[in-house]
């Protein structure tokens, strides 16, 4: 029997700006790395203060804080886990992600009320692998994203109840098993396993052939070169009906390195979407609005990832690009006296038609009749950075709301 009240929207924050727009629009959790031991070196992450910080502002909400313990540690680094993990555990995190099994000891060695997550980097394939971890102290497993459903099914039937299980159902795709990539390390010397991968999986390749250097030949039809090992992100949105008959509880979306734009939307999606379906499980469907959501972030193109077999149309051979259909322009500080009372973000004009996204809602359509800047002047743009303005509008939206405006 599915308990659809278990369904969990786990949203990505690299800082707290992003971490604020997953709380605002709709995450039941959030995970988060501090400045070591996690597997993003490239946001900001969060340091003690800030980790506190944020678990109160969860915490205030009823949502859950889940900290990122997932690289595989030096001889070097092990002396100062001990301080790291009880400082953690101090600031009022819920869980732990881990993946090496020396972290994993050292966790419940230092804070043994700790709950431990075990990362998808473990590479969890099998239901004896996921029941070791169980035996071990592991409270979540997060699956390898190389399965497909009825895979998933057969875990969740031959392992605890008690065990979640957890699974990307958004985002960026590794086009390595679970994220075991030495691409990077080997061609620049930045250590994927250590958070710093430099992504050579999205670059362009030719062959050279040995007796003619320096002559290129591209690996495709046409001169451009292909990019051989270029995935798709990965969407689901219109497929939780059947993840969770398959015995996922949480869904987790990939981007600590995205914007905060892109976690506000995103969660916002996905947060209307499992709503609906714990409304309605026998008869998921989405409205257009939360469908098309999606597709209003910079994204790759999409696809499906294994859950539903072999992705034999996963890799994209053309660009290695994103498609970006719209930009934020404003960001939404008050409203008062039938205005709204704004900040620009990026250049828009007047008359032009904008969106409004605010938290548990379709997005408003407005038109820009008129700006007035900070001074009480009509313009013609919102064209300097950070400007103040305001906007006439019929109707009230809360502070930090999104206008957006797109661009093609």
């Amino acid at each position: 029997m599915i308990d659809y009240n278990k369904l969990e929207v786990l949203s990505p924050a690299g800082d707290m700006e992003r971490f604020d727009a997953a709380l605002m629009y709709g995450a039941d959790a959030i995970y988060l790395g501090g400045q070591s031991f996690g597997m993003r070196s490239s946001p900001a992450n969060f340091s003690f203060e800030e980790l506190s910080t944020a678990c109160k502002k969860a915490h205030g909400k009823d949502v859950k804080v889940y900290l990122t313990c997932n690289t595989l540690p030096k001889n070097s680094e092990i002396a100062s886990f001990e301080g790291f993990i009880k400082q953690a555990e101090a600031a009022g995190v819920d869980a732990v992600i881990a993946n090496d099994i020396g972290v994993f000891s050292l966790i419940k060695k230092y804070t043994p009320d700790m709950e431990i997550h075990v990362s998808t980097q473990a590479g969890i394939v099998n239901y004896v692998t996921a029941n070791e971890f169980y035996n071990m102290g592991a409270k979540r497993v997060v699956l390898a994203r190389e399965l497909p459903l009825e895979e998933i099914a057969e875990i969740r039937a031959k392992t605890p109840k008690d065990l979640d299980i957890e699974c990307f159902v958004h985002g960026a795709m590794c086009v390595s098993f679970s994220g075991r990539c030495l691409l990077s390390q080997y061609l620049v010397n930045r250590d994927a396993n250590r958070g710093e991968c430099a992504q050579p999986c999205r670059w362009n390749y030719y062959l050279m052939e040995e007796k003619r250097p320096n002559e290129f030949y591209p690996i495709g039809e046409d001169e451009n070169g292909a990019y051989i090992l270029n995935a798709k992100d990965l969407c689901m949105i219109e497929h939780l009906d059947k993840l969770a008959k398959a015995g996922i509880t949480s869904f987790k979306i990939e981007g600590r390195s995205k914007s905060a734009y892109y976690v506000s939307v995103v969660t916002n999606a996905y947060r209307a979407a499992v709503d609906i379906l714990k409304s309605n499980p026998d008869n998921y469907k989405l409205p257009e609005w939360v469908k098309e959501e999606v597709f209003k972030v910079s994204h790759r193109k999409y696809c499906t990832g294994f859950y539903f077999g072999h992705p034999k149309d996963c890799q994209y051979y053309e660009t290695s690009g994103y498609v970006r259909n719209y930009d934020v322009v404003a960001i939404v500080d008050d409203y008062h006296d039938g205005r709204l009372w704004c900040t620009q973000r990026n250049r828009f004009f007047k008359g032009d038609e904008l969106e409004i996204l605010t938290p548990n809602q379709k997005p408003v359509i407005i038109k820009a009749d008129e700006i007035i800047n900070e001074l009480g002047e009509s313009v013609e743009a919102a064209n300097k950075a950070t400007m103040k303005f305001s906007l006439s509008c019929d109707k009230e939206f809360i502070k930090g709301s999104i206008i957006r405006k797109a661009n093609i």
